[in-house]
């Protein structure tokens, strides 16, 4: 099973070094990225187990690369944490939450408390995971047993065509006859 990863989005290369320091230790490769354009560019090639963006950055915000990320098919349920430095505002936090955020925090935060909530969606990715390789695993069974039903109806088949022939052929039941101990 591949690690799981996370994408940090801050347009502040201090912010994204801080939030590497926090999450190290977890089993996770962390990606750091400045910009919403970077992050979407990155989401195109790679799966993530949560994004934490930062909501207030030149350019495009992380209101505005949140609702792209969530309007793709392939990134609509990637966890986004948004990470602010804005003085806690409920509007800038429903605005974070219509955009599809799991959750707004206003910096400074209690580095336990992000840490504990990454390792939350990590365990959900790599459970995801697992979920996604039995589902494999089963389908490849399911197709390997309809391949042996069908060659064992095939054989079933090519019996009873067997026992059908011998049936109408009297010399082979009495070849066969001579062939069975105790009936010459």
């Amino acid at each position: 099973m591949s690690t799981a990863r996370v994408l940090l989005v801050d347009d502040r290369s201090e912010n994204l070094l801080a939030l590497e320091a926090i999450l190290q230790g977890l089993p996770v490769n962390t990606i750091a990225v400045t910009s919403g354009e970077e992050a979407l560019k990155r989401l195109l090639s790679e799966d993530y187990a949560a994004i934490l963006l930062d909501a207030q950055m030149p350019g495009m915000d992380g209101f505005e690369t949140a609702r792209h990320i969530k309007q793709r098919e392939k990134t609509r349920h990637t966890p986004i944490i948004f990470l602010t430095a804005a003085d806690r505002d409920a509007h800038l936090a429903m605005r974070g939450y219509s955009v599809g955020a799991v959750d707004y925090i206003t910096k400074p935060f209690d580095p336990w408390m992000l840490r504990t909530k990454v390792k939350v969606f990590i365990d959900l990715w790599a459970q995801g995971q697992a979920l996604r390789q039995t589902s494999e695993r089963t389908r490849d069974l399911r197709e390997r047993e309809g391949l042996l039903t069908r060659r064992l109806d095939q054989a079933r088949d090519a019996l009873a065509a067997w026992q059908d022939g011998r049936d109408a052929d009297p010399e082979i039941d009495r070849i066969l006859g001579l062939l069975e101990p105790g009936q010459a």
